[in-house]
């Protein structure tokens, strides 16, 4: 990797909106719920980029992924996916899935550190995935679970964690979701002023 970067498709663009590492890192694949989902980690790339946006590489030290590292990140990404939903439900998560998410987290996560780089690993990609899956854990076994909800619009799929005082957001953000159910309710009673 260079420190030049190609400018990113818009549709690839990270949402991090859901208000913890492992939800945000969920939110990696797009549209879940449709035919076509959409895989913001198409390759190694992105998945480094991913490490970088979310803060999880040494500052200035793009984070080396391999092809094996690639496919275990969303692997394990669909696993959490499938426990927080689950655990969100009441329900029991599929034991492979418990296993993956426990097995990744007990490995050794990325290592806070003081000055100018904020984390170290040996394996800083693996750390960086320990590091998201360990957050879930924490996440699924605290009472912060009852406020992970799932975005309202229909056409969305993202899971937030509602850090709003009155605990009644609907939106994933609103200035992705909510603009548009604003602008789609403003139609809809248009039409029907229209209509009479």
């Amino acid at each position: 990797m260079t420190g030049t970067s190609a400018p990113v498709d818009p549709a690839l663009v990270f949402p991090f909106i859901g208000g913890r590492p492992c939800l945000d890192f969920v939110a990696t694949l797009g549209r879940r719920h449709t035919d076509t989902p959409l895989e913001r980690l198409p390759d190694t790339a992105a998945l480094a980029r991913w490490f970088a946006e979310a803060e999880l590489a040494a500052d200035g030290e793009p984070v080396r992924v391999t092809a094996r590292e690639l496919t275990d990140a969303r692997v394990l990404r669909e696993a959490l996916h499938r426990v927080v939903r689950a655990a969100m439900a009441g329900q029991t998560p599929e034991p492979a899935d418990v296993e993956l998410v426990n097995e990744t987290a007990t490995r050794p996560d990325l290592a806070p550190q003081l000055g100018p780089v904020r984390w170290t690993a040996r394996q800083p990609a693996r750390a960086a995935l320990a590091t998201v899956a360990r957050d879930a854990v924490l996440l699924v076994r605290s009472p912060l679970l009852g406020r992970v909800k799932k975005c309202e619009n229909p056409d969305c799929s993202l899971l937030f964690l509602d850090d709003s005082q009155a605990r009644r957001r609907r939106w994933c953000s609103m200035d992705r979701c909510g603009n548009l159910a604003k602008v789609a309710g403003y139609r809809s009673r248009s039409r029907a002023a229209s209509a009479r």
